[in-house]
């Protein structure tokens, strides 16, 4: 490969990560154009850290003779038997010794030390070359603080010298490129996972200016968790979080299956918002959330009555309004979410959930909005002075609830 090729590679890597092409079509296009080239490369794997609340990291993989998965997430690295496989990976080899390659040529009598390398051999493979590449401080983000790849060649003789440097001339720019994607796929994650899919959205595609907001019509949810004083001061405080973590995950899995945006989460209390082309479908999406929530806390609770853990309920207030949608705060902090009348009053019915000794509490704005959905369902439980709203308002339950 003569350096016209290279650079012509080189270029395209460059445009690919500039792209955001694909992590696993950039290694796939990376290595197919070095076969074209003349560069024997049969199978390759690149992988890096990421930053993501569930994941450590991704893998990208490419065979150049057979149909293999081309990219999957890896959980934590640090027990069982990723840990094992991790410890003996030609990977983690080059961290522990500071090295930046290692090659095995597992044709002609090399060891066959590292994790996989048997699999290689006995797939018809010849010669392996694995190498890390760095990232300096102000490169890092998390754990991500390099690039892994490693390459295998089925050919006669193994990686010749000429294919070994081009493959360490390219590799950086491969890093690179995927690096950028990744980059990309981080930052969304880190929107979505602390904003929101909805407000994530509006804040990438560079909604950003303080004080900019957009008026909406949306049904409003509010829940927190019954008892939860009582409970966080008697149980072990190693409980806490955990309790917390497996009561917000029954609340937000059900807002998002039934459509709606989790906007923030204060403490124990979760505010989400349930849009929609007319109202009647944006409150029964809200109700089939709370649907999907009371079977998730059946089972929550069932399970945690057999652990002897203890065990909640969840106060839910509901709510139809006009609200403003949009980045409130400071030069320099700011938060996307909805402000206005309405989502105070959804805060204070929730509130009157103990008062009333009902799970559920509905506004009559939120049920004359629901029209025919499941107004049926519903029964008036009085009216309630609200705290901070001016008049009395007649509030609604499911009748399940008042049963």
């Amino acid at each position: 490969m003569n350096d016209k090729d290279i650079g012509e590679i080189a270029s395209w890597l460059m445009q690919g990560g500039l792209k955001g092409m694909g992590e696993a079509d950039i290694l796939a296009g990376f290595c197919e154009a070095c076969r074209v080239r003349g560069l024997n490369v049969d199978r390759a794997m690149a992988l890096m850290d990421t930053l993501h609340p569930v994941y450590e990291g991704r893998a990208f993989r490419w065979d150049g003779n057979q149909v293999v998965e081309r990219e999957f997430e890896y959980g934590p690295t640090q027990q069982g038997i990723a840990a094992e496989n991790w410890l003996r990976s030609s990977f983690y080899h080059l961290l522990t010794t500071g090295g930046d390659e290692v090659r095995r040529r597992i044709g002609f009598g090399d060891p066959i030390d590292f994790f996989g390398l048997d699999t290689l051999k006995a797939d018809g493979h010849t010669d392996y070359l694995a190498m890390v590449h760095r990232f300096e401080e102000g490169g890092t983000i998390g754990e991500m603080d390099c690039f892994y790849s490693h390459f295998a060649t089925t050919g006669g003789a193994g990686f010749p010298d000429e294919d070994l440097r081009v493959l360490r001339k390219l590799t950086p720019a491969l890093a690179l490129a995927i690096k950028c994607t990744a980059m990309g796929r981080i930052a969304r994650t880190i929107a979505e996972v602390y904003l929101g899919e909805d407000a994530a959205r509006h804040v990438l595609e560079g909604k950003i200016t303080r004080g900019k907001a957009e008026r909406i019509s949306a049904a409003l949810w509010f829940s927190d968790l019954a008892n939860y004083t009582r409970i966080s001061d008697t149980a072990e405080p190693d409980e806490i979080i955990p309790m917390l973590n497996a009561y917000a995950d029954a609340v937000i899995s059900s807002i998002h299956e039934a459509g709606g945006n989790v906007l923030k989460l204060i403490g124990d209390g979760t505010l989400a918002i349930f849009k929609a082309r007319n109202s009647a479908d944006a409150c029964a999406a809200a109700l089939m959330a709370e649907s999907l929530l009371r079977q998730r806390l059946r089972d929550l609770n069932s399970q945690r009555q057999i652990e002897g853990r203890p065990v909640t309920d969840v106060y839910l207030g509901l709510h139809i309004g006009d609200v403003f949608y949009g980045n409130i705060g400071s030069m320099d902090r700011l938060d996307f979410t909805v402000i206005g009348p309405a989502v105070n009053e959804v805060s204070r019915i929730a509130s009157m959930c103990r008062s009333a000794d009902r799970n559920i509490l509905m506004s009559s704005n939120f049920v004359e909005a629901l029209s025919s959905h499941k107004s049926n369902d519903l029964v008036s439980v009085g009216r309630y002075a609200l705290r901070g709203v001016n008049r009395p308002q007649e509030l609604f339950t499911l009748l399940s609830s008042a049963a």
